[in-house]
């Protein structure tokens, strides 16, 4: 039985397309340097924005000014590790939110549009209405076969709905991905119990890479005097099927070390035992126990 050893990284991506990708390019090297075989990235890596307006504005820079050099460098490594990452490109009228699984030779082999979006408008609380710039999709990729893994993609919001975590391990995932961008309030109160929830209902490896820390988004262009503030919740964490934590990063509320470039990222690593998942499915067989008769439906 084989072991997979993979690495997530952790950053705090601002407006600016071309310092996100230098931060990407070291998290990058730093995997390939450790021999990992998947580098996991957060949620919209490539930029964050200010607003609706500005999301869709960046996002038309995006192919050219960080999804192509990102791949070409992947590319030039001559390396073997794949790369899972967040990012926007246009859509109709909104961006698409996307994940990309990218392999070796720099080539996108699975892409993954964003189904759940997150939409809400609590009353006396926060107003967060991501359809107003995204997109959703309406499809569930097929798992990614990477050496004895299969890799399922989700993206952050998607986490809080078991049947998009359950369809992934009926069509054959070993790994469920959640790349995202928590808020501090709802990472406070449940990004661990999510993680460790879809690990175990699923019984997968669930790998989260986290947005960590204030981003730079830029000034409201209608009042220059005013910065907008935008924190993520970080803790990227990687849980095994049995719920137990094997890696986790830094949370906003931690000191965030930064480099002679201003730049703050962090990497961890684990490797993922192919014998201790399959331990987990045998002794609780759980797929098979299901009960579609039921309920009415098949996940």
């Amino acid at each position: 039985m084989s072991t997979l050893k993979i690495a997530a990284g952790q950053l705090s991506s601002s407006s600016n397309l071309a310092q996100n990708l230098r931060v990407v390019k070291k998290l990058l090297q730093k995997a390939h340097g450790a021999h990992s075989r998947i580098l996991f990235l957060p949620e919209a890596t490539d930029y964050l924005s200010r607003n609706a307006n500005h999301s869709i504005e960046l996002a038309q820079q995006v192919q050219d000014q960080f999804l192509s050099p990102l791949q070409e460098y992947i590319k030039n490594l001559n390396g073997s590790t794949y790369v899972s990452i967040g990012i926007h490109l246009p859509g109709e009228k909104r961006v698409k939110n996307l994940h990309l699984l990218i392999d070796p030779q720099g080539d996108i082999v699975s892409e993954y549009q964003k189904v759940h979006l997150f939409d809400v408008d609590v009353p006396n609380g926060p107003i967060l209405k991501e359809l107003n710039s995204v997109e959703p999709g309406n499809k569930i990729e097929e798992p990614v076969l990477v050496d004895d893994f299969k890799v399922g993609l989700g993206i952050c919001y998607d986490i809080r709905f078991p049947e998009l975590a359950l369809r992934l391990r009926k069509l054959g995932s070993d790994i469920i991905t959640f790349p995202s961008a928590f808020t501090t309030k709802t990472g406070e109160a449940h990004w661990e119990l999510l993680s460790k929830a879809r690990a175990v209902d699923s019984q997968c490896f669930v790998v989260n890479a986290a947005q960590c820390g204030k981003h730079d988004v830029g000034k409201d262009p209608k009042d220059e005097s005013k910065v907008i503030t935008r924190v993520s919740y970080g803790d990227t964490i990687i849980v095994d099927p049995w719920g137990q934590v094997l890696a986790r990063g830094k949370k906003y509320t931690d000191e965030l070390p930064k480099d002679e470039d201003g730049d703050y990222y962090e990497i961890v690593y684990a490797g993922l035992d192919r014998e201790n998942l399959s331990k987990v499915r045998a002794n609780m067989p759980l797929l098979e126990h299901r009960r579609p008769d039921v309920f009415g439906y098949e996940i």
